[in-house]
């Protein structure tokens, strides 16, 4: 299936469709929209962790230069693609396709499912994602496109030493219980 993504001159469109609708000629949803996407942009280009925009239809209309330098990836190769689609395919986790999907119609959120894959580039990775619609709601009573803010942790290395840390906490439970079975036979002998 042809998935058609939006995008900032998309939306843009839209906006002036809604205003000569409304008579609007200086473009006020125009006007808004951009300050809006403005203050979104500088937002999400301050967060530390990869972070995607993404539009109604699951298409990414931004990304953070953290996300690209964390996936090897380009802009061009990244925005107005549909999320699943990106590098051939390695978001495309039915798990979180059925979040994603959830929340536009249910205009609602979701906060630390893990992610563990193979990416092509970069190799194995645990990563902690985070989303959430955000929307306006326009005094007319009109509502601009709602957008999915998606952040992205990458905790691999926080997992690996808590496997570690495990298996040494293991060996040493083992290693212990081993020792205390040989002494309490020295004891027993004695």
């Amino acid at each position: 299936m042809l998935q058609l993504c939006s995008d900032f001159n998309g939306i843009s469109s839209m906006n002036k469709e809604i205003n000569t609708e409304n008579g609007d000629s200086k473009g006020y949803a125009d006007v808004l929209w951009e300050e809006s996407w403005t203050y979104i942009k500088t937002v999400v280009d301050t967060v530390r962790e990869p972070f995607l925009v993404l539009d109604k239809d699951l298409c990414v209309m931004a990304a953070n230069q953290s996300f690209y330098q964390t996936f090897q990836v380009e802009q061009k190769e990244t925005e107005g693609k549909l999320v699943y689609k990106l590098g051939n395919g390695q978001w495309n986790i039915p798990s979180l396709k059925k979040l994603l999907e959830n929340i536009l119609p249910k205009n609602s959120f979701f906060r630390g499912f893990e992610v563990k894959h193979n990416f092509p580039l970069i190799g194995r990775k645990i990563m902690i994602l985070n989303a959430r619609q955000i929307y306006h709601d326009r005094e007319d009573g009109k509502r601009f496109p709602p957008i999915i803010l998606l952040a992205m942790e990458d905790v691999t290395d926080i997992m690996d030493v808590a496997d570690m840390l495990a298996r040494r906490t293991g060996q040493f439970e083992k290693s212990m219980a081993d020792r205390t079975n040989k002494m309490e036979l020295k004891i027993k002998i004695l």
